[in-house]
């Protein structure tokens, strides 16, 4: 029996989820701030127009229209593109095993929020306490149990969230999408509402128009579009192939995809009111407290906690469960594309796919837990998102635009939708999105042949980036390569 969702509602809050992670709270509102604050959202939002939501057609259309999980639907438009929708699963694989660390994190610091265990320098906790860095990733160091602790019961809730497929997780997503929500609306509230707020959203959103003249803002802003939408790694395709055959299409993509980039623009309200609070309480101009990515996260934002005048524990637990039910939706969205592909294919139960994969995961994941294991997550990441889901972009772009009939999956999508896109459409997918995405990667490229990634030695850089991709790329060619099972 074929799976299938339960509602519409349950697939679009599962989309949803997908698309909403963990940098929607802390990328999102440092890429805005950093190119033209409240200027940045009219390239991010032309950006949405003409790549997101296109993007986010293409993939609900295909995975509607054929019924299947990304590779199977990419080889019914030719035979060999089956190799990009495994490339795009494996990506999605590699982020999952550092992602699911992450989240790890996050569980051992919302039990540390009950009674401020980090203390008053959150900086010396997180990074010699908590993660005990080393000096340089080739010093791996030893395992941190405690992190291995959160890495475990992050992957006990993923399974249990896809155990059995769409089902399970239509159930889920109704507490993971909706929770986040509320916590994310309490925590924009207590934020304004601190002194010195009004001077960190000045910060946040004055515009600077004349950033608009920097091509790199222009490129900032589809970078952000492409990166937050959960498209590339698979997973809206495999989510679109278990609606039923008379659903909607477009007006779901631009649903989720608006609801993505309204989360990411309320949670900057959350983040940068607290940085104006934390500005007035140190005597910093909120420039020097800004801070992006996981520092923002473990380090800042415990800072500010700590600080609060009342409830300072509470504001804590509610900040980290937010990023977990937040987090959660992403990283078992990527299982479950992969997992979903693997039973396509190779007709396995789901019970031994799906342990089978979060074992694997956890696995690989324990190298981000030793004492090096920041540097790799960092080295891991830039690549997977930098270059490997740039290149599934750019391929899914030409295979519709040059090697399928794209008005014919046009017309498909209008034909189960309530409101119709037109031509406009065709030209983003042929050209302006591959176009733009393109010079995204070629610039990437130029970077690194100019010099290694974040100063790490090139060998570090190939193994953890260049080597990875490279293995990638021939485990899809075996997985394509290999017979179905019928």
């Amino acid at each position: 029996m074929k799976d299938i969702w339960q509602s519409r509602t349950s697939f679009i809050l599962a989309s949803i989820g997908s698309a909403i992670g963990l940098g929607n709270i802390w990328r999102f509102p440092y890429v805005c701030y950093a190119n033209g604050g409240g200027a940045f959202l009219i390239p991010y939002l032309i950006a949405l127009l003409t790549s997101g939501i296109p993007l986010m057609v293409l993939e609900f259309s295909l995975g509607h229209k054929f019924s299947k999980p990304a590779p199977a639907a990419f080889g019914n438009i030719k035979k060999g593109f089956e190799v990009l929708g495994w490339f795009a699963l494996l990506i999605g694989f590699g982020i999952v095993t550092y992602y699911a660390v992450v989240m790890g994190w996050c569980f051992n610091y919302l039990g540390y929020s009950f009674n401020l265990a980090w203390g008053k320098d959150t900086q010396t906790f997180f990074f010699n306490q908590f993660l005990k860095i080393s000096d340089s990733p080739m010093h791996i160091g030893s395992i941190q149990w405690m992190i291995v602790l959160g890495l475990v019961l992050t992957w006990i809730a993923i399974i249990a969230s896809i155990w059995k497929g769409p089902n399970t997780v239509g159930k889920v997503v109704y507490y993971t999408v909706i929770i986040p929500w509320i916590i994310l609306i309490v925590l924009v509230i207590r934020g304004i509402t601190l002194p010195g707020a009004i001077e960190g959203l000045k910060f946040y959103l004055t515009p600077k128009f004349s950033a608009l003249l920097d091509y790199k803002v222009w490129l900032a802003a589809y970078s952000q579009v492409f990166f937050s939408l959960t498209i590339g790694f698979g997973v809206q395709i495999t989510y679109a192939s278990f609606l039923p055959r008379d659903s909607d299409v477009v007006n779901n993509a631009f649903l989720v995809s608006f609801a993505n980039n309204a989360t990411s623009f309320v949670g900057g309200f959350a983040v940068f009111s607290t940085l104006g609070y934390y500005a007035q309480q140190t005597g910093l101009p909120v420039s020097e407290v800004v801070k992006s990515g996981p520092h923002l996260a473990f380090v800042t934002y415990p800072t500010i906690i700590s600080m609060l005048p009342f409830a300072a524990g509470l504001f804590g637990i509610l900040f980290f469960l937010m990023l977990l039910t937040l987090g959660i939706d992403s990283a078992f969205s990527l299982v479950e594309a992969g997992a979903a592909s693997i039973i396509d294919k190779f007709k396995l139960k789901r019970i031994y796919v799906n342990i089978g994969f979060g074992i694997i995961a956890m696995l690989i994941g324990i190298i981000y837990t030793t004492r090096g294991g920041l540097y790799w997550l960092d080295i891991v990441d830039h690549f997977m998102n930098n270059y490997g889901l740039l290149v599934v972009g750019i391929i899914e772009c030409i295979a519709i635009g040059y090697f399928y009939n794209h008005k014919e999956l046009r017309e498909y999508a209008n034909s189960k939708s309530d409101f119709t896109i037109g031509p406009w459409w065709d030209f983003c997918i042929k050209f302006l999105t591959p176009i733009v995405v393109g010079i995204l990667f070629v610039t990437n490229i130029i970077e690194r042949i100019k010099a290694p990634y974040g100063g790490y030695s090139r060998f570090a850089e190939f193994l953890g980036g260049w080597l990875l991709i490279i293995l990638f790329i021939i485990i899809a060619v075996f997985l394509f390569r290999t017979r179905r099972r019928e």
